[in-house]
């Protein structure tokens, strides 16, 4: 067994980063005060002191104009490492993510790769209101030719990441700014993670949540409720939604007869839709009640924090739906 210690997913991500840059003089950051000022969440702190300015690039507000660069430089054969702090304001780079580095493999016949990648924030929880609190990762999962992470632990964080640089193709990676603080244990030593491969974070035999970012945590508290109560909860987390690892969830729904699908996305046309499409169209048959989905409302991310923690899901509702799936309903 390897060596382990307990740290955050801040300091997992900071070292896949140190690590990755160490080993490959090609990997190198650019984004909104990832320098001087450290990264907004500390990830980058002490990097540009390390590796120098030429390597952790501070760039101007211009989420279109430092992706573009990213994307150059990815085709020249470096491997860049773009922070777009809130996925929010990933929208102002669309059309360089969705319209060039998704594509341009594709469109040169596999003589261009973009082995760029794209960190990004996602997540409500403080109180920072509509505009910096989306979860927008459903909007890059729709689209060919791009990658999409999404850890919950500082030993996914750090195991993702590494592969996520190493890859040739566009990673887009999600990290829950609430999540930050999550301790876990993590090897001293190099591993990676490979992308596509789903986790089970607790066996169980009676009902399967399958769990995003933020929600493995949901999960995982609401499981422990209902193991009081005789019912005994597996819990999937996909880890990249592209490629999505259906085998590891088709095999847990098909043991436990029962799936409940929750992500931070809103509600409607998002991940739980698509992952339990594919729970009806693949494990009918296993089904003993039908899939059930939670999710964000469908409304923008209000400021006032009782506001805020109503729309998204949490451990009461996830409970009481699974009940429910039993006919249970105290």
């Amino acid at each position: 067994m390897p060596e382990m210690r307990e740290i955050t997913i801040v300091e997992a991500l900071r070292e896949a980063l140190a690590e990755e840059m160490s080993r490959d003089p090609t990997v190198f950051l650019m984004g909104e005060d990832i320098g001087r000022a450290n990264g907004v969440f500390n990830v980058t702190a002490g990097l540009q002191d390390e590796f120098g300015k030429e390597r952790v690039i501070d760039t101007p507000i211009s989420e279109a104009g430092f992706t573009g660069m990213g994307i150059g430089a990815a085709l020249t054969g470096m491997r860049p490492v773009v922070e777009i702090l809130f996925c929010d304001f990933m929208t102002l780079a669309m059309d360089q993510i969705v319209n060039q580095a998704a594509k341009l493999y594709y469109m040169t016949g596999g003589q261009a790769k973009v082995p760029l990648v794209v960190r990004t924030l996602m997540g409500a929880g403080r109180g920072a209101a509509a505009q910096h609190s989306q979860s927008l990762h459903v909007w890059v999962a729709h689209i060919p030719g791009l990658k999409v992470v999404m850890p919950s632990t500082p030993y996914d964080a750090k195991g993702l990441l590494k592969s996520a640089i190493r890859d040739d193709n566009p990673v887009i990676f999600f990290e829950d700014k609430m999540s930050y603080q999550v301790k876990g244990l993590v090897p001293v030593g190099e591993y990676t993670i490979p992308l596509g491969v789903a986790d089970v974070k607790r066996v169980g035999t009676d009902v399967t949540f399958v769990a995003t970012s933020s929600m493995v945590q949901v999960a995982l508290a609401a499981a422990e409720v209902l193991e009081q109560e005789g019912i005994s909860a597996e819990v999937v987390d996909p880890r990249t939604l592209k490629p999505l690892d259906k085998e590891t969830i088709l095999e847990s729904v098909k043991k436990t007869g029962r799936a409940v699908v929750i992500d931070e996305g809103h509600l409607s046309y998002g991940v739980t839709a698509e992952i339990a499409a594919i729970i009806a169209d693949e494990a009918f048959d296993y089904l003993d009640a039908p899939v059930k989905r939670l999710g964000a409302m469908d409304v923008p991310v209000p400021m006032a924090p009782v506001l805020e923690q109503a729309t998204v899901p949490n451990v009461e509702q996830l409970v009481a739906t699974t009940r429910g799936l039993f006919g249970r309903r105290y």
